[in-house]
Parts: C-alpha cells; sequence; structure tokens
C-alpha cells in the first residue's frame, strides 16, 4: 500500500498542475506561440515523434558516454589521491577550479578546439567535463573513509595497495561513489544540452538544437515536447541510477536496508 501510495501521489499532482494549465491557456486565450496546451504539446510530440526520439537518442548517447568517461577518470584519480597525498595536493585544486569555471564559458572553447566537423566528440567531452567532479570528490571522500584499522590488519596479513584498493578502501568508499554519480549523471545530460546550444549549427542534433530550431519557426509546441522529452530521460537517468544504488547497497548498507 505504502508503494502505491509512493507512486500515486506525484502522478495526481502531475495530474491537477497539467489540468489547471490547460483550463488557464484555454481561459485566458494564450497564444500558442507563448504558451501552448498541454494537450497541443502531446499532439505536436505524437506529429513528430519518429524525428524527436531521433533527437532523444543523439542526445542520450552523448550523456551515456559522457558519464562514463567521467566516471573511469574519476574513478581512477581518486584512487590516485587516496594512495597520495602528492598527488591530492598537487591535482585537487585543479580539479576544483574546472568544476566551478562556468560550463558555458569553456564550452564554445572545446568546440573550437575539437573542430565543428566533430561535434559530438566535443559534446561529449563538455558532458564529461561538467560530470567529472562530483564523482572525484565523492569516490575521494569514500576511499578516504575506509577503517584504519582493517587497512592495517590487511598490512599486518601482507596485502598489497592493490589489494587494499580493491577490498578495503572501494566497497568503504561504495555508497559515495554512488551518490556522486547520481548527482554527476543528471550534470552529464545538462552539459550534453548546453554543448548543443552552443553548437548551434545543425551539426548538432540532438533535443536541444530541436528547442533552438522549433523556437527560431515560433514551433513552441514542439519545443515544449522536446524538452518533455529531456526532462524525461534526465528522470531516467536518476532513477537508474538510483536502482543500481540501490540493488549493490541493499544487503548490506543502511541506507538501503528497509526497515519496518
Amino acid at each position: 500500500m505504502k508503494r502505491a501510495t509512493d507512486i500515486l501521489l506525484p502522478v495526481a499532482v502531475a495530474v491537477l498542475l497539467l489540468g489547471f494549465w490547460e483550463w488557464k491557456v484555454a481561459h485566458d486565450a494564450v497564444p500558442a506561440y507563448v504558451l501552448p496546451a498541454p494537450s497541443a504539446i502531446l499532439r505536436a510530440l505524437a506529429d513528430d515523434f519518429p524525428s524527436l526520439t531521433a533527437s532523444l537518442w543523439a542526445t542520450l548517447m552523448v550523456t551515456v558516454f559522457g558519464f562514463v568517461c567521467a566516471s573511469v577518470g574519476a574513478l581512477a584519480m581518486a584512487a590516485l589521491f587516496s594512495e597520495s597525498r602528492t598527488a591530492r595536493n598537487a591535482l585537487y585544486p585543479y580539479a576544483v577550479a574546472i568544476q566551478v569555471t562556468p560550463v558555458v564559458a569553456i564550452a564554445p572553447f572545446i568546440l573550437l578546439w575539437v573542430g565543428y566537423d566533430r561535434v559530438t566528440v566535443a559534446e561529449t567531452i563538455i558532458a564529461a567535463v561538467v560530470a567529472f567532479f562530483p564523482i572525484l570528490s565523492n569516490a575521494t571522500l569514500g576511499l578516504r573513509s575506509a577503517d584504519f584499522n582493517l587497512i592495517d590488519l590487511m598490512r599486518l596479513y601482507g596485502a598489497s595497495r592493490w589489494q587494499i584498493l580493491l577490498r578495503v578502501r572501494l566497497p568503504t568508499a561504495l555508497p559515495a561513489l554512488l551518490a556522486g554519480m547520481k548527482t554527476a549523471g543528471g550534470l552529464a545530460l545538462i552539459g550534453a544540452v548546453v554543448a548543443e546550444f552552443v553548437a548551434g549549427s545543425g551539426t548538432a542534433t540532438g533535443l536541444a538544437w530541436r528547442i533552438i530550431e522549433s523556437t527560431n519557426r515560433l514551433d513552441i509546441a514542439t519545443a515544449f515536447a522536446a524538452l518533455t522529452l529531456l526532462i524525461v530521460l534526465g528522470l531516467a537517468i536518476f532513477y537508474g541510477l538510483s536502482l543500481l544504488e540501490y540493488l549493490l547497497l541493499r544487503r548490506w548498507h543502511e541506507s538501503a536496508i528497509t526497515r519496518r
């Protein structure tokens, strides 16, 4: 019953909001080029579904590749930071500098250096840059939070640094790492969208480009349909990573154990 309620409550809120939106647009006679009604957005989604699906796939691929590259690179660097204070002190400030630099400011340079004939590669790099730091910071914290008594015991039995990393530090870091990945998944999507906006040409085929193209033609309903797919994609990424977190932690970590 509780699980059904958890699902039905957000659905009920969405139905109320969409119903009010539909009524308000009709009651105030809001022009479609200003704010289309949900029914008009749904029609646009149905009419342009094949092309919008192709754009969704393009954005998804950039997001996934960027997220995977960010995860691998951040985890490798976090492992280095957990083993070497010198490396952490030397490199961590630069990771912070990349994080605090607005992606809109660096995206044009990445596109210029990579080349506008390889926009997809540039978009992937931008998505990876945006998603990198949350994974790095969480993984570094998790790896450094391992029980020193367990580490000393492993060393007493002659374990190598690699064995300690895999059998002690990494399991300890898993909850923090997964939390960082949940944040980074959404950021990778944001990075891909920003890259498509900055590219500003037909060579970008994702949903952000469809939004630009549709608004330029004052086809706001199609723009909202593309935006809706972006929201759905972001939710799918978040809940997919939440499911992964639950599956990996459900048997042993307090955050995933269901209490009666």
